[in-house]
């Protein structure tokens, strides 16, 4: 079981090295933000499921569980309230060519 623990405890901290990764190397707050969430979100799950494996049937087992449920639920919901956020007070997202379809958004508002 150890194994199976480590294995998910090194995918975890995988993901959340792309996490990083993708905060640096990203041009703009909304891809930044996607590969942080959807990353993020993979590591710290996976690696509290390492811990979860590792402590085994238990009442920290079960808080494990429980902390797995929450993060998997407000993470992607925080993330969602915050690009939302940034779309209503006229943060566009970044384009190649340096145009940033302001006009177009405001009617979609």
């Amino acid at each position: 079981m150890n194994i199976v623990a480590l294995a998910l405890m090194a995918a975890g901290l995988f993901f959340m090295a792309i996490a990083v990764i993708g905060l640096v190397r990203l041009p703009d707050f909304f891809s930044r933000v996607h590969a942080v969430s959807k990353s993020e979100t993979l590591g710290i799950t996976l690696l509290l499921l390492g811990l979860l494996v590792s402590a085994g049937v238990s009442l920290t087992g079960l808080k494990l569980a429980l902390i797995v449920l929450f993060v998997a639920i407000s993470n992607p919901v925080g993330v969602h309230v915050l690009t939302r956020a940034a779309v209503r007070n006229g943060l566009m997202p970044w384009r190649r060519d340096g145009l940033h379809l302001a006009s177009e958004a405001q009617g979609e508002r």
